[in-house]
């Protein structure tokens, strides 16, 4: 049994990477729905706060949805 140890790192290292920054894109996006239950927030902020926080949880399911895909197909 030979055991290609480049392919190894390589796919830990991009798994590595990948969950990080899923994980980074989740938390923007609880960042951007606790910015809305601060009372101080104008409407104009409000407004691109929620739009950032939906942005980010849809990139976050498209990831995890494409994820989902690569193990399936």
């Amino acid at each position: 049994m030979n055991i290609d140890w480049a392919a190894l790192a390589s796919v830990f290292g991009v798994s590595l990477v990948v969950t990080v920054a899923l994980v980074g894109l989740f938390t923007l996006g609880i960042t951007g729905l606790a910015k809305l239950a601060s009372p101080a927030q104008g409407g104009g902020s409000a407004v691109l706060a929620r739009t950032g926080a939906y942005a980010c949880f849809a990139l976050c399911v498209a990831a995890v949805a494409y994820g989902i895909y690569l193990i399936v197909a």
